[in-house]
Parts: structure tokens; C-alpha cells; sequence
């Protein structure tokens, strides 16, 4: 199948070096916040890459759920595929589509474990169906059917039936460490505006690419 081109142009915004905050961090809390006000579903959802020893990648979407000076955190199960290939090659991308806005960020760089602390405080706010789910699923494993995650999940209710669940031995979170944060904005002719946050030392350098 071949798709034609529909020639969209992109003509909502533009981007120019003046409009930049100091530092990365700044600018996607301005753009994450313009995304919410836009009411883009889900501004949070990103498209994380990783690879293994092998070298061959793989993606899926994971939800952002905390961004500071240290970096972009989510959660996940340490035994999934993606919690396998960070133990293994602790480096990732990590990719907000903001369609609606003519406007993607494309993070890149180191990965390590948030303190363990951190997970448990997480894990403590979300709902307790989620708590549970995370014990009662093998993230990324092969299982029979359906009925065995519905059985698992009855299992897991059943055992932490009137008490708190903790926060699972194989279940935390992940912080990237960015080395570069790219700013995309859609232009009229295909000429988009790239800018580029590049960490240099203890600060950094941008840099405006080709699109």
C-alpha cells in the first residue's frame, strides 16, 4: 500500500532560539503545559525506544509521571522486555507526538533506577486495582489466555485482601538522564524549526538542526 502525499503544511507556530527557556527542563514544563491548555489526551503518553545487547530496538508508549532538574521518570515492572533491555544498555529515547500542535520533543540519554523510596511513594498514590495489577501481571511474559491474568488478579485480591499491597520487589521507576532534548515545531514546506539542547559539561549548548 502506498499513501499519497496529502501536503499537509504546518503553519500553526514557529520556533526561533529567542523563544527558548535556559535550560531543557523549563521548556518542556512551558510546552507540556501549553499541550494540557490545548487539551491534547493524554500530553503525558510518550513512545520510549530501547535496545538490548543485541542492538535491536524496540518501542512502546509509556506515561511520563515526573520531570525535575534530574530528569523524566516513569514506572514499570523491572522484568519487562523494556526493564530487561535498560539493565542490559542503560540508554533510551524517549518521544512526545504532540500531533495537534505540529509539535514533537525527542529526549536522549541515560537511564538509571529512581531510589527505591521514590517507586514506594509512587506506587502508595495510585489506585489500589493498579497496585494490584502490577503483582498479579509478568509483564512481557507468555502466558495462556486471558483467564490466566483474570485468575492472577483474583489470586492477588484474595492475598492482600484487608491489607496494604506493597510495592513489588521487580517494580519502580526509571529516570532519563537527558543528554539531549530536541524541540520540534512544524514549518510551511517541510523546513521545520529543530532545535536542540545538547548537555555540555554542566550546562548547555543549543543548536539548531537541518530539518
Amino acid at each position: 500500500m502506498t499513501l499519497a502525499d496529502q501536503r499537509k503544511e504546518y503553519a500553526l507556530a514557529g520556533l526561533s532560539e529567542k523563544d527558548l527557556a535556559r535550560d531543557p527542563f523549563r521548556q518542556f514544563e512551558k510546552w507540556f503545559q501549553e499541550a494540557e491548555a490545548a487539551k491534547i489526551n493524554e500530553p503525558n503518553a510518550a513512545v520510549l525506544a530501547t535496545a538490548g545487547r543485541d542492538g535491536r530496538p524496540s518501542a512502546r508508549m509509556v506515561l511520563l509521571k515526573g520531570i525535575d532538574g534530574r530528569g523524566f521518570v516513569f514506572f514499570t515492572n523491572y522484568d519487562s522486555r523494556k526493564g530487561r533491555e535498560l539493565d542490559a544498555n542503560p540508554h533510551a529515547a524517549y518521544l512526545f507526538p504532540w500531533v495537534a500542535l505540529e509539535r514533537q520533543v525527542i529526549i536522549e540519554g541515560k537511564v538509571t533506577k529512581v531510589a527505591r523510596e521514590e517507586s514506594e511513594a509512587y506506587f502508595h498514590s495510585r489506585p489500589r486495582a493498579s497496585q494490584l495489577a502490577a503483582w498479579a501481571s509478568p509483564q512481557s511474559s507468555i502466558i495462556s489466555g486471558r483467564g490466566a491474568l483474570d485468575d492472577a488478579m483474583k489470586a492477588t485480591e484474595k492475598k492482600f485482601s484487608g491489607a496494604e499491597a506493597p510495592l513489588p520487589p521487580n517494580w519502580g521507576g526509571f529516570r532519563i538522564v537527558p543528554e539531549t532534548v530536541e524541540f520540534w515545531q512544524g514549518r510551511r514546506s517541510r523546513l521545520h524549526d529543530r532545535l536542540r539542547y545538547r548537555r555540555e559539561a554542566n550546562s548547555w549548548v543549543i543548536e539548531r538542526l537541518a530539518p
